[in-house]
């Protein structure tokens, strides 16, 4: 599953360190979900999307391919 964290986080001028705050994760989880090693739970993607006041559809790019 794609995402948008990174370009959410570098339009709002934020560390990872700082959005991982933000969040209540480390700083290790927010690198692994920018790069596509680790797929949020329903309740980060819930936060994520309240910090950056989007909708999770907007954060998240389901590609269809993937199991579910």
């Amino acid at each position: 599953m794609k995402n948008r964290i990174r370009e959410k986080r570098l339009k709002q001028g934020w560390s990872q360190d700082l959005l991982s705050e933000k969040v209540g994760v480390s700083r290790q989880t927010i690198i692994s979900l920018e790069n596509g090693k680790y797929n949020a739970s329903l309740i980060l993607a819930h936060k994520l999307a309240q910090i950056f006041a989007c909708s999770i559809e907007d954060l998240f790019i389901f590609e269809g391919d993937e199991n579910i």
